[in-house]
């Protein structure tokens, strides 16, 4: 079965930085691209980034660009985002997900839509 994880998740003041954790099992997580989203309350859910399979090419939403950053550990099963500069518009459930390697070559790394076998979700709260 395949599962993620999410882990990392905290309270934060603004400018704070926090490494969120996307742990995989039941599959190896190099033949897939992984996305992380985000979701406050009364909000749609929203792409934040994407790491692909192989190739590790990635993508931002522009909200995030130049504060977070995608990786992969293959060898850990494991794709971290790293965020810093923390904003309270951050504030959100964050959850991680498996897409088909091709969706950053389709421009869909952020398209939650094409994405499956999600996480429970890690609370992120920014806040002074």
């Amino acid at each position: 079965q395949l599962q993620l994880v999410e882990s990392g998740g905290g309270s934060v003041q603004p400018g704070g930085s926090l490494r969120l954790s996307c742990a995989a099992s039941g599959f190896t997580l190099d033949y897939y691209a992984i996305g992380w989203f985000r979701q406050a309350p009364g909000k749609e859910r929203e792409g934040v980034s994407c790491i692909g399979s192989s190739s590790g090419d990635t993508t931002y939403a522009d909200s995030v660009k130049g504060r977070f950053t995608i990786s992969r550990d293959n060898a850990k099963n494991t794709v971290y985002l790293q965020m810093n500069s923390l904003k309270p518009e951050d504030t959100a459930v964050y959850y991680c997900a498996a897409g088909g390697p091709g969706v950053i070559d389709y421009g869909l790394g952020l398209n939650y839509v094409f994405f499956g076998s999600w996480g429970q979700g890690t609370q992120v709260t920014v806040s002074s």
